[in-house]
Parts: C-alpha cells; structure tokens; sequence
C-alpha cells in the first residue's frame, strides 16, 4: 500500500477546497438548507459539469471518471469540511454502486450516465429504522428481515398488470423529496418465500407522496416517503442476490461517510485554534493558557488518528476488507469532540444559532442517529473479527 496521494488526489481535494470556499460560505450554506430541494442546484451543477463529481467513481463507459472509493473519499473529505448539503451521498455514494452492481444493460445504460452529468439525482429508501443493518455497519441479517412487510412495517412489493406495484412507507430517506429516482427495498415472496429485492421508482410516479422531514441535522435532508401502489421496475433480475450487494456498498459508504466526518472535524478544530489565538480572557489569549493547549492537543490527536483510519478504510474497501465499520466509529467520535470542544471554547458566542458551530455538533449527532451509534458500529466490527471468541480461547 502506497500512502501517498497521486497528483490528481491532491488535485481533486484542492479543486473542491476551492470551489467551496467561494460558493459555500456560511451564508451560501444556511440559504441552501432553506431551500425546498435543501441544497443549492447551480453548486450541484458546477460540480457536475466542472468537476464530474457525482460520477467520479462510476466506469468511464457510463461517461464516469473512472475513479476508485479513495477519490470519491477525498471529495466526500472536501464536502465535509464545508458541511455542503448536495445529493452526492445519497446519488453518488449510496445509489449509483447498486444500479452498477445490479442493474441490467439497458437500466445501467439508461440511468448511470445521467447520474453521471449530474442530470438525475437518486436515493436509497430502506424501510424503518434498518439503514446500518441493511448496510451490514451494525449488524448482519442475512434473509433481509429488516425489509418488513407492508401494512406491517416497511415495504411489500407485488407483482400487477404485468408490472410491479409497491405499498408502504419509508420514514428516513436521505434527499427522498428530492432525488428523480429512488431505490427501494421492499419485501416480497410472501411468508414462504420471503426476500428483498430493489426497485426502481420514477419521482413522480402515482401514488408516491414525499414530504421533507425536520432532520437534527439541516444540512443532511431527510424525507418521509409512502408508496401506495405505486408503480415500479423492479432492479436487474428476480434472480438477484441484494443483501450481500448491500453489504458491500456498506463499506463504501462507511469509507466515504468517515472521510466526511473528518473533513468536518478537521475545520471545526481549525476554526477553534484560530478564534482562541484571538480572543483574549485576563489580558492574554485564550489559546495561551496550558489546559486550553491541552484540550485542543488532544482533538488534534484524535482527529489525526481518525483521518488515517478513514484513508486506510477507503484503501481496504477496494480489497474486500472489512474495516470501514470501525473507521466511520472513530470518526464520528473524532468529530462529536472536536465540534463539542469548538462549541466551548468559542464562550457565549458558540451557543448561538448565529455560529456555525453548532452545526458540526449537529452533524456529529445526525451522523451517529442515522449510521451508528458508535458502540453498535464497534461491537459489530468486532464480532466480524472473531475478537471476543479469539480472547475465550
């Protein structure tokens, strides 16, 4: 493993650095989570058209980049740092491997390259609360129980007319109001034969209704979404193999998501480190007295540690290891101290609404609510790795 970053590396995370810095400023961003689609659509398309964002790790046949999880990851690092809300996650992250893996020709061919321009946005709808297990980041359910049932819970799907028609309701879905196409996992087979496949499902498709939630985290939009018979195509074959698929993109997702954290964490602790060289308590800055030194020492140990666990995770998610899980773990950790620290040693001012500080907490807190908690993500990594039953030997 060569640990060093290629020119093209450095270069994509200087781009992006750049171009954030000019367009997403904190009122750039508290103007784009205000908005109905929760993110800004002339930054969406910049980075589309200048920069080929959304398809950075898509084939270059499906007009992609041709990029591997470690450039996807150093751009999810970027957007990280400037807490910019865009469909990157839920498009390039969560959905576009699934129609890679699963897809057929004409289906890979009919909606990659449009992801891939920037043109057609997507999300992952998994019923209930079943993300991480779906993912296989908190647990392992290899029949897909988490999927429900319908009425019951979660989704069923059914085939009609020819068709497929899906009934049900998805209460958290990253962009769901926004994204032209989502992925959703439904349940169907009946009792006998029950599985989970992914379905294709057009925005305005009848019988859809999505309404934006009120997330914790604003910058990080979420959607309810309920299926009443609504029609849909189902993804690649009946034959299709999804959970392990699922799992799989779990470590991608898990990779960039950490990259993600430790981009927020590594400009919250900037910020920090420059505001006490600046503030002043007793005739001297706050930054010179010894225990704020220690407490900030401290975040930039855990937040080094933390950016080295998350470039090794997107290393080792192209070699089939499973060590993404505990990276995302240490991020998110990484990312609640340093935005907690940041909050403090800001005084008065960090508790206001006014400060972006509260909104790398938030982040810190979202991110843990929606892909851990820490504990979950660390207990499963370990029983991955056999820990516990190697020490009872």
């Amino acid at each position: 493993m060569d640990a060093r970053f290629t020119a093209e590396q450095d270069e994509i995370r200087r781009t992006l650095r750049e171009l954030f810095h000019k367009r997403c400023g904190p009122e750039e961003l508290r103007a784009a989570v205000d908005t109905p689609a929760g993110h800004d659509p002339a930054l969406w398309t910049a980075l589309a058209e200048q920069l080929g964002l959304p398809g950075l790790a898509l084939p270059e046949g499906y007009g992609g980049v041709g990029c591997s999880v470690t450039e996807l990851a150093l751009a999810c690092e970027e957007t990280g740092r400037a807490l910019a809300p865009s469909p990157l996650l839920a498009t390039a992250v969560l959905t576009a491997p699934l129609l890679l893996a699963l897809g057929t020709d004409a289906q890979r061919a009919g909606l990659l390259p449009r992801i891939a321009s920037g043109t057609l946005t997507a999300a992952l709808a998994v019923p209930g609360h079943a993300l991480t297990t779906a993912l296989a980041l908190t647990g392992h359910d290899p029949r897909g129980e988490w999927a429900g049932g319908g009425r019951a819970g979660g989704v069923q799907a059914r085939q009609a007319d020819g068709g497929w028609r899906l009934y049900g309701q998805v209460d958290q879905v990253l962009d769901g109001h926004s994204a032209r196409l989502l992925v959703v996992a439904a349940h169907t087979g009946g009792f006998a034969r029950s599985r989970v496949l992914l379905f294709l499902v057009r925005g305005d498709a009848t019988g859809l209704t999505r309404v934006r939630q009120t997330a914790l985290d604003a910058t990080r939009p979420q959607a309810r979404i309920q299926l009443r018979h609504t029609p849909a195509e189902l993804l690649g074959g009946l034959d299709a193999d999804v959970v392990p698929v699922l799992a799989r993109l779990g470590d991608t997702a898990a990779a960039c998501l950490a990259a993600e954290a430790v981009g927020a964490a590594d400009r919250v602790l900037e910020r920090t480190v420059e505001y006490v060289g600046q503030r002043e308590q007793f005739g001297r800055p706050v930054g010179s007295f010894q225990a704020v030194k220690h407490r900030l020492a401290d975040v930039y140990v855990q937040v080094q540690a933390a950016r080295s666990a998350a470039y090794y995770a997107a290393w080792a998610a192209a070699q089939g290891e499973r060590v993404c899980g505990l990276a995302l773990a240490q991020a998110i950790q990484a990312l609640r101290r340093a935005a907690a620290e940041g909050i403090q040693l800001h005084g008065g001012i960090g508790f206001t609404w006014e400060h972006e500080a509260h909104l790398y907490f938030k982040r810190a807190a979202g991110d843990e609510l929606l892909f851990g908690p820490v504990h979950r993500l660390r207990a499963h990594a370990a029983d991955v790795a056999h820990v516990f039953e190697e020490a009872g030997r």
